[in-house]
Order: structure tokens, then C-alpha cells, then sequence
């Protein structure tokens, strides 16, 4: 993983385990029940952004040097991994 997309995750995620925190808190204070379900959202929805990030950074890295490097055999196995992490996403 490159650096700076390292660093961006990273900053990301901890906004989103600060997020989980806050969720954890508003059950225990049994916040009304819409609001948790919007605070879920908007977790789930800043977690899709950090998957798409590492995403492009894996097709940028991983995949163009498996395609650049002509080894059909990694390639394969590169399309493929990506295919079944794509086909898991909205389960």
C-alpha cells in the first residue's frame, strides 16, 4: 500500500472507530432508535469509502504489476481476487 493512502486510511478509520464509540454510547443511552440507525448508515458508509480507497490503491499497485509483469498465471489470480472481494461486497 502506498504511503500516502496508508495515511489517509488510517486517518479515516480512526474517525470511524470514534464513530463506533458514539453508536456504542447512544444504545446505552437509549437514543431514539432513527438516529441510531442514521449514525449506522453513516458508518457504513464512510467504511465503503476506505474499501474503495484500498480498491484503487490494490488495482494500481497489485494488478497493473501483475499485468505489467506478463506472468498470466499471477495475473489470473489477481483478477480473480479481486472478482470474489467484489462479489462478497454487498453480501
Amino acid at each position: 500500500m502506498r504511503k500516502d493512502i496508508k495515511v489517509s486510511c488510517q486517518k479515516r478509520l480512526g474517525r470511524i472507530e470514534g464513530q463506533v464509540r458514539g453508536l456504542s454510547k447512544m444504545v446505552d443511552e437509549e437514543r431514539y432508535c432513527i438516529d441510531i440507525v442514521t449514525q449506522i448508515s453513516a458508518v457504513r458508509a464512510a467504511l465503503r469509502r476506505v474499501e474503495e480507497e484500498v480498491l484503487k490503491d490494490h488495482v494500481s499497485h497489485c494488478v497493473e504489476h501483475a499485468i505489467a509483469s506478463g506472468d498470466k498465471v499471477d495475473q489470473r489470480k489477481k483478477i480473480a481476487e479481486l472478482m470474489a472481494v467484489i462479489g462478497r461486497a454487498d453480501r
